[in-house]
């Protein structure tokens, strides 16, 4: 398996592990270098590299049972679907896709709040239906300008998201473990930062400590006027406690990239008009999703050719 003949047998190339979906240009790179296997075609104890996305990541065991495993790459930003403390403890370097992305995701966070703010799906049905020529102009809207928006998770692409809504003057505030050298407003506590905005935009990493921080305390605090924009994971929200927030009347409106339990987007969620959804396409651009790729190729090329990579996890950047 893996062996390529050229009039003489050569030399095993490396074994990777495909795990998700990858781009044409990114499998004739790899093609070169690795005997790309799929997940139904195997040897665990040949497998020494792994390419992956941030939702399917790696299963614990999977991991556990690829003795000779030394790096796993990681298309997006995000990797908490991957156990990166414990390949760090194996040995295993992980990978990821930072500052590539920065900028699209935050267009789409601002895309979600402009499209909650000013009404943009109900008044394109409005349009679409014909009712705009019979009932005459639609309601009016909420305008974007000078408004509190309280950022979760003020790492480099909340930052990247603060600049992009600088032509509307906001008035920022943020929320992180530990305060920052920026010049906004720290809160400590989430619920007082979300009794202070009236826009909350979630951009946190995944995992255990983030899971469901924007619980029905933090929504009902954001309020009936607030707005929420998830661009995050979907574990980051409580999903339940938002439905019911929306329902309810206790929070106002709502945009979405992400979903606890993707590509299933509850019922309740898509029937409501105060309510704006993607399809986690925060990077879903042609430009970045192509640099997305190069990138997490150029780290397997660059850790087979000498053992060390370009962007590695925290948790991994002292092996």
């Amino acid at each position: 398996m893996g062996l390529v003949f050229s009039g003489k047998r050569s030399a095993k190339m490396t074994d990777l592990l495909q795990i998700g979906g990858i781009t044409e240009r990114m499998r004739e790179r790899l093609s070169a270098a690795f005997d790309i296997h799929q997940l139904d075609d195997f040897n665990a104890d040949s497998i020494t590299h792994i390419v992956t996305n941030g939702h399917d990541g790696v299963p614990h065991n999977l991991m556990i049972s690829l003795s000779n495993l030394k790096m796993i790459s990681v298309y997006g930003v995000g990797y908490d679907a991957v156990d990166a403390s414990a390949a760090a403890e194996r040995g295993i370097v992980v990978t990821h896709t930072p500052d590539v992305l920065n900028k699209e995701v935050a267009t789409t966070a601002v895309l979600l709040l402009l499209s909650c703010y000013r009404e943009l799906l109900r008044d394109d049905n409005y349009v679409r239906s014909g009712r705009w020529e019979v009932e005459g102009n639609a309601p009016l809207t909420r305008s974007a300008d000078n408004q509190k928006i309280g950022i979760l998770g003020l790492g480099r692409i909340g930052q990247a998201i603060v600049d992009k809504l600088e032509p509307w003057a906001p008035e920022i505030s943020y929320h992180t473990r530990n305060q920052k050298d920026v010049p906004y407003r720290y809160f400590d506590n989430l619920v007082e930062m979300a009794e202070h905005v009236d826009v909350l935009i979630c951009i946190t990493p995944g995992g255990p400590s983030t899971n469901r921080l924007v619980n029905a305390e933090v929504l009902r605090a954001l309020g009936a006027g607030g707005t929420l924009i998830n661009v995050s994971r979907g574990s980051v929200v409580d999903e339940t406690a938002l439905i019911n927030a929306l329902q309810n009347g206790e929070l106002g409106w709502a945009g979405l990239d992400v979903f606890e339990d993707e590509p299933r987007v509850p019922k309740a969620l898509r029937e409501m008009s105060n309510v704006v959804l993607l399809p986690h396409a925060g990077s879903a651009t042609i430009e970045t999703r192509a640099a997305m790729g190069d990138l997490t190729v150029d780290n397997l090329l660059q850790h087979l050719k000498d053992g060390s990579v370009i962007t590695a996890v925290p948790e991994c950047r002292d092996l």
